[in-house]
């Protein structure tokens, strides 16, 4: 038996219809079914029914977007950091393997190798030379692994309300390193749902232009099973659609297979999308994802899932 808490959410349904696939027994679980923010109720729960595995999905991202976590803080650090601290605790106690649904967004930039053949973080992924060599995926370019230490993080006093809770989560979990960390980044499908990426980039009065690594939403939820499947090590994987992508691109595919005559505007730069489109910064990062791919956890390259996506767009 497997527990999904959060299972109404974006990426929680996502988890579900999975399952479904699979005909694994499951059970989604929502707190208006129980409250599994109290230790005590969870945990003699958890005692009692001893599932397989409890995916943490549960969480707080604001709406419509991380810029609401800038102002709810309370709500944020309780949906993030104290709950899934929480469900540790009493999975911990109860002898049950937890995997919960990170993100990457506590990343930015990626990893550039110079002239001199040593590596650096460039957390600029728009400069003009460092988009050359994405733009040519070049090979001098690598994205954060497992290992990594996070760089968009309260530590570093340069990340959002979001990101900097997401990091603070994944430390108190380090007690717990027999339990998963899935990272996620930018999740996307087939369905024009307000949380989907591609359904936001259409939806934008302006476009934001950046690079990053991108999780197809179904590809995400098999690649955390397989590794459950697979009794992969606990810890940290990065499960993105192997790649990174440019919102150019994504636009110029959305033109292709969707919107012809669309031509949406860009912010000129960094600068104007601050003042005028957001208010907390944003994490533009490239994952590496090997670490998954060895452990048996496979995803099709981002470039195949986007196509795929937008060739289906809506009909499922």
């Amino acid at each position: 038996m497997i527990w999904v808490l959060g299972a109404s959410g974006y990426i929680g349904q996502a988890m579900v219809r999975e399952l479904q696939i699979r005909r694994m027994d499951y059970q989604a679980l929502s707190r208006k079914m129980f409250d599994y923010t109290d230790f005590r109720t969870l945990s003699a729960r958890l005692s009692r029914e001893r599932p397989d595995l409890v995916i943490q999905a549960a969480g707080f991202t604001g709406r419509p977007n991380v810029d609401a976590c800038e102002t709810l803080r309370a709500e944020t650090v309780e949906g993030n950091l104290t709950l899934t601290v929480t469900v540790a605790q009493a999975c911990a106690a109860a002898g049950v393997r937890m995997g919960h649904l990170s993100s990457g967004c506590i990343f930015t930039g990626a990893k550039v190798r110079g002239e001199q053949g040593t590596w650096e973080i460039r957390d600029r992924l728009t400069d003009p030379d460092l988009a050359e060599l994405l733009a040519g995926r070049s090979a001098r370019v690598e994205g954060f692994r497992e290992e990594d230490a996070p760089n968009f993080t309260f530590r570093q006093n340069n990340c959002s309300f979001y990101s900097g809770t997401k990091a603070l989560t994944e430390e108190a979990l380090r007690g717990f390193p027999e339990f998963y960390v899935w990272r996620l980044r930018i999740p996307f499908d087939e369905r024009p749902e307000p949380r989907n990426y591609l359904a936001k980039v259409q939806a934008y009065s302006r476009v934001y232009g950046n690079w990053n690594s991108l999780s197809h939403r179904g590809d995400f939820a098999k690649a955390c099973l397989d590794l459950w499947e697979k009794q992969a090590p606990g810890g940290i994987y990065h499960l993105t659609n192997p790649g990174y992508v440019s919102t150019a691109e994504v636009v110029e595919k959305i033109r292709r297979h969707l919107h012809p005559d669309w031509a949406p505007k860009f912010w000129n730069d960094d600068a104007e999308f601050y003042r005028l489109g957001a208010k907390a910064p944003r994490s533009n990062c490239i994952l590496d994802c090997r670490k998954a791919i060895e452990a048996g956890a496979r995803m099709r390259p981002v470039a195949e899932a986007l196509e795929d996506s937008l060739s289906r767009w809506g009909k499922s």
